[in-house]
């Protein structure tokens, strides 16, 4: 990642190699392709794949406020102006859309509905509005938190939604407009998408580390239980399923089920940071606003069935790194942490041949 003053320059978003897939799958009938929502986790670290895989034929949108956000390819559009994204999918003449926008502020979303209906509603059915009588491609990233999480996980796609967040229930809503107004879409609902993030403190593993680096202390939650996945994973499902003709309900959650205080636990050791500054608790014992979800893990069957494989690594990658108990984060014999470690292991999937010794040496 590289921060120039305040501007943050995603022409030079350090990801690694885009070429684990030599061939390119998404056919000229599918572009250009435009990538919605690149202000989010998801959205940058897929519009950086793309981008580099297919160059000027990929288009990445951020709401007008977002203005710190530029580089070669993003365009500052607000999705709920519909004149103005019918005139940007018209000129651009796009092929597809992958649709990754929303706003994930839980609290946000809880104290302001309005605001997350505006975003996470009404732009799906501006965006629809946009792209009628057309057959352009689209793809739509949900959330697992469609989900109240009050069972033991695994979650199929035939369970309905239930969700106790207001950000939860403007994502399923969004879901709704898109299966009845476009059935030949695929909606693809995430877990936590482990990359960075354009501010440097809104992704799940830089918000934590956000914390740490200033020694001050974070409390993740003992029973919110999620599927975490790579970036590099996601954005390769994602380039399969717009070359695909797949449409309907897909769960893309990673192999590895972790609580978001396992996830804490695993920064704080890697990046080398003071154990004393995690806490945790039950959800239960936190405030009522917002409230959280459960075991929201998902049961990945569907994609694997229809792709012939299980696309995702586990996040972590290695064994060794998923804590065995509550203060697992402790132990440092052995093992000297640091904010390179965590960027060379967390931000990026290792390679097959890669060992943990092999970092650990570096």
């Amino acid at each position: 990642m590289i921060i120039r003053g305040s501007i943050f320059d995603a022409a030079n978003l350090q990801l690694p190699a885009a070429d684990s897939f030599p061939q390119l799958l998404v056919a000229e009938s599918r572009l250009p392709l435009l990538v919605t929502g690149v202000s989010g986790v998801a959205g940058l670290n897929v519009f950086g794949f793309f981008r580099r895989r297919y160059g000027d034929a990929v288009v990445g949108q951020r709401p007008k406020d977002t203005w710190r956000l530029v580089g070669p390819g993003i365009v500052g559009v607000d999705l709920e102006n519909r004149d103005v994204l019918r005139r940007l999918i018209e000129d651009g003449g796009f092929k597809a859309v992958l649709s990754c926008g929303g706003s994930c502020a839980l609290k946000s979303c809880e104290l302001d509905p309005v605001m997350a209906q505006r975003v996470n509603v009404e732009t799906i059915q501006s965006l629809l509005d946009a792209i009628a009588g057309t057959d352009i491609r689209l793809v739509h990233l949900s959330i697992d938190l469609v989900y109240s999480g009050i069972g033991a996980g695994n979650i199929k796609e035939s369970e309905p939604p239930d969700p106790v967040t207001v950000y939860g229930a403007t994502m399923a809503e969004a879901e709704r407009l898109i299966a009845e107004q476009r059935p030949d879409a695929l909606i693809g609902r995430i877990s936590l998408p482990m990359g960075i993030s354009f501010n440097g403190h809104a992704g799940a593993i830089d918000w934590i580390q956000a914390r740490f680096a200033k020694d001050k202390p974070a409390t993740l939650y003992y029973d919110e239980v999620r599927t975490p996945t790579y970036v590099e994973c996601l954005s390769e499902v994602c380039e399969e399923l717009l070359a695909s003709d797949a449409a309907g309900l897909y769960h893309l959650g990673g192999t590895r089920q972790l609580t978001l205080n396992q996830i804490a636990q695993i920064v704080n050791r890697v990046g080398g940071y003071r154990p004393e500054n995690l806490r945790g608790c039950n959800r239960i014992e936190a405030g009522p606003i917002p409230p959280r979800a459960g075991n929201v893990t998902m049961n990945t069957e569907r994609l694997t069935e229809m792709l012939g494989r299980n696309p995702f690594a586990p996040w972590p990658y290695f064994d060794e790194l998923v804590p065995i108990d509550r203060e697992w984060h402790f132990h440092r014999e052995g093992f000297t942490g640091s904010p390179r470690l965590l960027q060379r292991l967390l931000y990026r999937r290792p390679l097959p041949n890669e060992t943990l010794a092999d970092f650990l040496r570096d």
